[in-house]
């Protein structure tokens, strides 16, 4: 079993939140949400709206509930990798499954941050750094539980697509914006 990485305490979520379903679920999509209302949804939507975009974007409408799904789902895919691998007799799987622990512990925080980095700080270059860093280290979890339980790891599945796509935004948005989005949607109330 080669690894590239290994469980870290301290960087990682207590146990009792991977343990217990009710936690697994509601911590991600909580954050989400804290972190979501903390930039101010008017100041997004504002900025969406304003900066030029590439082909294909959605309505802004669409991401509270793509974002409360796929939080819900890596929830449930925490838990369900969490209590099938701990209970595992195999000391292989027990420990890919802290490592899965750990892993999306690190994921969850890059995700939370790409918000406040994008639209609090208008910073799109580092949004779009940390969005490539963030779907790699969920490629790579979702490859650490597909060897604890198939069905977690089917479950990161639409998270990954949508990171893809999210990744695809992000990048799109800071090109075609010179990567400034700075004040985007005040440049517009004035031309």
């Amino acid at each position: 079993c080669s690894t590239m990485t290994t469980y870290i305490p301290s960087l990682t979520l207590p146990e009792a939140v991977f343990a217990n379903p009710a936690a697994s679920i509601l911590l991600p999509v909580g954050l989400g949400l804290g972190v979501g209302y903390s930039v101010s949804p008017k100041l997004a939507k504002k900025t969406y709206s304003a900066v030029k975009q590439p082909p294909y974007k959605p309505p802004p409408q669409v991401f509270g509930p793509a974002w409360t799904t796929l939080y819900a789902l890596m929830g449930y895919a925490a838990h369900r990798s969490w209590t099938t691998g701990t209970a595992s007799l195999n000391p292989a799987t027990v420990q890919l499954t802290k490592q899965g622990a750990t892993l999306f512990t690190i994921q969850l925080g890059l995700n939370l941050v790409w918000m406040p980095l994008f639209f609090g700080l208008q910073r799109p270059i580092e949004a779009t750094a940390d969005i490539v860093l963030l779907t790699g280290v969920t490629g790579y979890l979702t490859y650490v539980w597909s060897q604890v339980d198939s069905v977690a790891a089917w479950c990161m599945v639409p998270y990954l697509g949508w990171l893809s796509f999210a990744t695809y935004l992000s990048a799109g948005v800071g090109y075609l914006n010179d990567w400034n989005i700075a004040d985007k949607e005040r440049e517009t109330k004035s031309s």
